[in-house]
């Protein structure tokens, strides 16, 4: 019973937060699915699409752009990666070591903050860093094969019996996975912040949580209307292509 009183609010508002946080993500997902170009990550992804359709069909001249562009994203995901890391090293110093970090904060902190409280919130922060690691990674991995591929001459693929539209398909949808989990990565990035306020309490948490889906919602959301008709063209697998009177192709995981 006393160990309820001084953890209610971290029963409460804690999952409030996340369930928030989760809840927003899965209308986005939704939102990019059906209507992908009043999204920015829809938008983004046409792009790119068409920035790399152009640089297969005249790569000899944009070769060395495809280098750098793809390189410029490696680079950010490494970025993101290393400091992820860096976390979870700190986190993983914490919790293994025998200094009490929470006699500092107890006078200020609101709700639980025993030794297992404060050992589930470092190990709950530690493992949403090991994971936006590990999606970093595997971004950086997949891009880093596009960029091989991208450059290789459509000629060399026709004496190994590759189409060049199997070359397009394949190269835009490792492309396409590659950012889809750098974006993950940021997203779960962004859900360890309003975690590490929970050390010193859990009204932060779900303060900095609300704050957060209006933030991202600002981000995420192009405000007024699409400005081409949306319509589907084809069909590749379990993809379906979409483009729109501009000339701008999206495609719908």
């Amino acid at each position: 019973m006393e160990y309820w009183k001084q953890g209610y609010m971290d029963m409460m508002l804690v999952p409030m937060g996340i369930v928030c946080s989760v809840l927003y993500h899965g209308w986005l997902w939704h939102k990019v699915r059906s209507q992908p170009f009043q999204t920015i990550i829809g938008i983004n992804s046409a792009a790119r699409r068409q920035w790399a359709l152009s640089i297969i069909k005249d790569n000899e001249k944009n070769n060395i752009l495809a280098v750098q562009t793809l390189r410029n994203a490696i680079m950010g995901s490494t970025l993101m990666a290393t400091t992820s890391i860096l976390f979870c090293s700190g986190l993983a110093a914490i919790i293994s070591s025998t200094y009490s970090v929470k006699k500092a904060v107890d006078d200020i902190v609101f709700g639980a903050h025993g030794e297992l409280m404060m050992a589930l919130k470092y190990v709950m922060i530690l493992i949403i860093f090991l994971l936006a690691f590990l999606f970093y990674t595997l971004s950086i991995r997949l891009i880093n094969q596009v960029n091989f591929l991208i450059n290789i001459p459509v000629t060399f693929l026709d004496d190994v019996g590759v189409s060049p539209e199997m070359q397009e398909w394949y190269i835009l949808d490792m492309m396409d996975r590659g950012f889809v989990l750098s974006t993950l990565g940021n997203r779960l990035f962004y859900t360890a912040v309003p975690l590490l306020l929970w050390i010193f309490g859990p009204l932060l948490v779900f303060l900095c949580s609300i704050s957060m889906v209006f933030i991202l919602y600002k981000l995420d959301i192009v405000p007024g209307e699409p400005t081409g008709k949306l319509r589907a063209v084809d069909v590749v697998g379990d993809e379906q292509i979409i483009s729109c009177s501009n000339h701008v192709r999206v495609v719908v995981l």
